[in-house]
């Protein structure tokens, strides 16, 4: 029985509300190896292109609302249900319920594009951060991993990584450089956090 529990995949889900970059990515690494698999993607848009994306690469791909979400508890249920090692946002917008989060302790965790506590919060998301950084011509940027609790980006850190920012680098240039990180380092942290070392 031990030996089943050992080599059985662990369960990744999902929750993303836009491109699905990031998400493509964690799919498609972990469909390379044995050891765990996507078995879910949820999003809070319909018109998601992260819904396409997990469709096309045979990861369930589900739409929800809010009432669905907050008060009707169908999410949870479901999430419930599937019982994953990891719930991973990856471009989620939304505030994520506590009623998740406490049937889920310490499973939950985000990414955000900034090196957090700076340019965290509320609106501060996606190509918004990019603009702030390039405005307040920092020297550097980076991506924050992180466990997530009731409020934007407070969780406790998990792993960060920095790039430097040339003063002729555009809001364009620093997405780009971002998204490198993110395509590195993403996958990597969260198959840590399922098969911690020893010494972890």
């Amino acid at each position: 029985m031990q030996t089943q529990e050992k080599f059985r995949k662990k369960k990744i889900v999902i929750f993303a509300s836009g491109n699905g970059s990031n998400a493509e990515n964690i799919i498609t690494y972990f469909q390379q190896k044995n050891t765990a698999e996507v078995i879910a993607v949820f999003s809070n848009n319909r018109r998601a292109k992260v819904l396409e994306r997990a469709h096309r690469l045979g990861v369930k791909a589900l739409h929800f609302d809010r009432e669905a979400i907050y008060q009707s508890n169908e999410v949870l249920r479901l999430l419930k249900d599937m019982n994953p090692n990891l719930i991973v946002l990856a471009g989620f917008l939304w505030i994520f319920p506590t009623n998740i989060l406490k049937q889920f302790p310490n499973k939950v965790i985000n990414i955000h594009p900034a090196l957090l506590p700076k340019y965290g919060g509320k609106g501060m998301y996606g190509m918004h951060v990019h603009k702030a950084i390039h405005e307040k011509k920092e020297v550097e940027t980076g991506i924050s991993i992180h466990y997530v609790n009731e409020h934007y980006d407070e969780g406790k850190m998990i792993f960060q990584a920095t790039t430097a920012i040339k003063p002729e680098d555009s809001v364009q240039d620093i997405a780009e450089k971002i998204h490198e990180l993110e395509q590195e380092h993403f996958p990597k942290v969260i198959e840590n956090l399922l098969f911690p070392l020893p010494n972890e």
